[in-house]
């Protein structure tokens, strides 16, 4: 889905490019709603909050997270500009945070059914987003599970490039997390992240300038990477 420089999409025009028609589209945007700013210092919905909210990503990044017995955080998934989160049964098994301040669309699933009952399009479409975010969820599994800790973050940066529309190539990837949150992406410590990121510099394969990382060689980064950006168009 599209994004437009770090400034937000239009959820409207997003969701005509994903494949909606305009009079669904306009429909799903149509309903009751808060537009909401998050800031990413604190959770912005906890785990075992009720699950009774649509909400989409206009601008910024969540993530979604879980924490273990010893309070270790893990995330588990992103939601970049024009992504969703989607209503269901019961309560939140995770919770969800900003990475970056964002601003998010808010709705209720009581006002969001009967726009799906209206235009059954919307239904085949959700369908086809919880199909995309399985096949997320399967490659961070391998990702954290059998790749090295540099093919970990190197599949991460891919992956952010892909799905924030960045070109950085040439303009360069603006980086929205710390060293932390890479390192509850990927499974491993904020210094072994901070190595990493030194190898890959070393061989040629990033550059940072500031907050922007730039693809030097994109095609040997997608060799360590292992790196097959098929699973992104489900």
């Amino acid at each position: 889905m599209a994004m437009r420089n770090g400034d937000g999409v239009d959820l409207f025009e997003t969701l005509v490019k994903a494949g909606l028609s305009q009079k669904a589209a306009k429909a799903l945007t149509g309903i009751p709603h808060r537009m909401m700013d998050v800031e990413p210092r604190r959770p912005f919905r906890d785990m075992g909050s009720p699950r009774d909210e649509v909400m989409f990503v206009t601008q910024g990044l969540l993530c979604k997270f879980k924490s273990d017995g010893a309070g270790r955080r893990q995330i588990v998934g992103l939601r970049f500009p024009g992504e969703g989160i989607l209503p269901g049964p019961g309560s939140l098994d995770y919770g969800i945070q900003a990475i970056v301040r964002s601003k998010v669309m808010v709705g209720k699933q009581a006002d969001l059914e009967p726009v799906v009952k209206a235009h059954p399009e919307i239904a085949e479409f959700f369908f086809r987003l919880v199909q995309r975010e399985t096949a997320i969820n399967y490659e961070w599994l391998v990702n954290c599970g059998r790749r090295d800790s540099t093919a970990r973050v190197a599949h991460l940066l891919l992956e952010t490039a892909a799905r924030a529309k960045a070109n950085p190539e040439t303009e360069g990837m603006p980086n929205p997390f710390t060293q932390q949150q890479i390192a509850d992406i990927t499974g491993q410590t904020s210094v072994n992240v901070n190595r990493v990121f030194a190898d890959l510099e070393r061989q040629g394969l990033i550059r940072r300038e500031g907050r922007r990382i730039f693809f030097e060689e994109p095609g040997e980064l997608r060799r360590v990477a292992s790196f097959h950006g098929d699973y992104l168009e489900q």
